[in-house]
């Protein structure tokens, strides 16, 4: 197959929406007052709406690369397995401070990830469509966390 599938294709973009609204939320100067925004709960307004959900995302992928990983053996296996955990620890290791570093950090570790996710499907370890997916969605998501530094 080398057209992305539809399910996958709406899913990813479905997943992209709370970046966008995380990047909204940044650059709103009183997320509170938007008319569509007060009867949500206040953790889907406040400024960290981009760092909690980039770590669960960054978590997701790295889960989604060990799956990877799964299908290669021998000392292919054991670099993928290792590649796949990286993002978790990245972010493990450096969230938690400043919010516009988390911004920072979790942008390079979606860089990694785009880094890692360009080497499993060269290894044909990822689907033939798996670049088309994640490049166009990695860049909405760094412009995204742009924006949370910005805002």
């Amino acid at each position: 197959m080398t057209g992305i599938p539809r399910t996958a294709l709406l899913l990813t973009a479905a997943g992209a929406l709370p970046f966008l609204w995380g990047a909204a939320m940044a650059l709103a100067p009183d997320p509170a007052a938007l008319p569509f925004a007060r009867e949500m709960p206040a953790a889907l307004r406040d400024e960290f709406v981009l760092s909690r959900y980039g770590l669960v995302i960054l978590c997701f992928m790295a889960g989604v690369h060990w799956g990877f990983a799964a299908r290669a053996s021998g000392s292919k296996a054991a670099l993928g397995y290792a590649v796949s955990v990286v993002p978790a620890l990245w972010a493990f290791f450096t969230l938690g401070g400043a919010q516009h570093m988390n911004m920072v950090y979790l942008a390079v570790g979606f860089l990694g990830l785009l880094a890692a996710d360009w080497g499993f499907w060269r290894a044909r370890l990822a689907p033939s469509w798996w670049m088309r997916l994640r490049l166009p969605v990695t860049l909405v998501v760094l412009a995204c966390l742009v924006a949370g530094v910005a805002g």
